[in-house]
């Protein structure tokens, strides 16, 4: 990404939009950093800045709330980015299964990116709230659970099959 950044001309539309749904500009700092992420795959300090400058407040705010909601991140994603969770359930039930498989098969600890940028995948301390999916983890925000290293290889491969057939 450059050094700057700015919504697209379609962005800047939406972003009018939600602006015309909030009583003031700073409560629709949420939808604006949805609408950030989306665009750029995660937000950047420029793009904090951008948005601060947008709702008129100051920078901190803006970091304050991408820093507290794990729904924001800071960091580039891989295309398809999976969530693990780390909860207790989660833990007790097999999440080191999971990210040990998750490991082996991407090629990259957890925080990282796969060369070819298709995978990311973190680890999450904080319950996702699917307990009784318990050991769980999100692709792209769906959640998978019960599973074991052959249905995290099998998630994978489904993955994989849907981007050769478009799906």
């Amino acid at each position: 990404m450059s050094a700057s950044f700015e919504f697209t001309p379609e962005n800047k539309k939406r972003f009018e939009e939600i602006l015309r749904r909030y009583p003031t500009k700073r409560a629709a700092m949420l939808p604006s950093l949805h609408l950030t992420q989306e665009q750029e795959g995660y937000i950047s300090p420029e793009a904090e800045q951008y948005i601060a400058d947008l709702l008129e407040v100051p920078v901190v705010d803006v970091r304050e709330v991408v820093s507290f909601y794990t729904m924001f991140t800071r960091n580039p994603l891989g295309k398809h980015h999976i969530r693990v969770c780390e909860s207790l359930s989660c833990w007790v039930r097999g999440s080191d299964e999971v990210k040990e498989t998750l490991e082996k098969e991407l090629g990259v600890e957890s925080g990282g990116i796969t060369e070819d940028g298709e995978y990311s995948w973190e680890v999450i301390p904080d319950c996702l709230g699917a307990c009784e999916l318990a050991p769980m983890l999100q692709l792209d925000g769906y959640f998978e659970g019960n599973l074991t290293r052959e249905k995290v290889v099998e998630l994978l491969k489904k993955q994989a099959a849907s981007k050769t057939s478009g799906k």
